[in-house]
């Protein structure tokens, strides 16, 4: 009603009927349709970022995941994942056939890596640890590795195949979003429109 009346009064001085009592006039279906126009279209608009920006906290939080998943096998067995020189001896009976690392606490072993969590109960997945790999979500590997990236050597959590605002995006939630400094370390700069190789996130 309160459409109507403003539309009434702002045609109040015509002299066609511009409103009627009894029903819509296209004029007020024009506006509706109009104002649904603008938020649809806005939606659409924003759609491709809102989804960008979901999956680049989802790499966040599979960041955080895996590292607190390695942590909580070291805390239980005393080795990282895939390191773990007694996997067959701590992981029997649970229907998994899992290979031993070196127990040299470096995580040389990546395959045997998400096997083990997966044998842990820690993470989810189906991993057969000699060729499977974790995935994030823009369908590039993900590897709990030990690696030197840009003068920083040690254990990390490995994404490979980022663009560059993908991986800045992960460097600068988790650490201080340059590419060559702090914990996380990527293969190349942060330069738009390029993909980053290898983004390492150590812990």
């Amino acid at each position: 009603m309160k459409i109507k009346k403003a539309i009434k009064k702002l045609f109040k001085h015509f002299s066609l009927p511009i409103i009627d009592e009894k029903g819509f006039t296209l004029i007020e279906m024009g506006i509706v349709l109009a104002i649904v126009g603008i938020i649809i279209g806005g939606a659409i608009l924003k759609g491709p970022a809102l989804i960008a920006s979901a999956k680049n906290k989802n790499l966040v939080n599979q960041d955080q995941t895996l590292t607190a998943a390695i942590y909580g096998y070291q805390e239980k067995y005393g080795f990282f994942p895939g390191d773990d020189s007694a996997a067959t001896t701590n992981l029997a009976g649970t229907g998994y056939t899992v290979t031993n690392g070196n127990g040299n606490g470096q995580i040389s072993e990546y395959f045997a890596a998400p096997q083990h969590l997966v044998a842990a109960g820690l993470i989810k997945g189906s991993y057969n640890g000699t060729s499977d790999y974790i995935k994030h979500g823009y369908g590039g590997n993900v590897l709990i590795y030990y690696q030197t990236l840009q003068g920083k050597t040690g254990n990390l959590i490995r994404f490979d195949s980022l663009s560059a605002e993908n991986a800045k995006y992960i460097d600068s939630a988790t650490d201080d979003g340059v590419y060559n400094t702090g914990s996380v370390r990527a293969s190349t700069d942060y330069t738009a429109g390029t993909t980053i190789t290898n983004l390492g996130c150590f812990f």
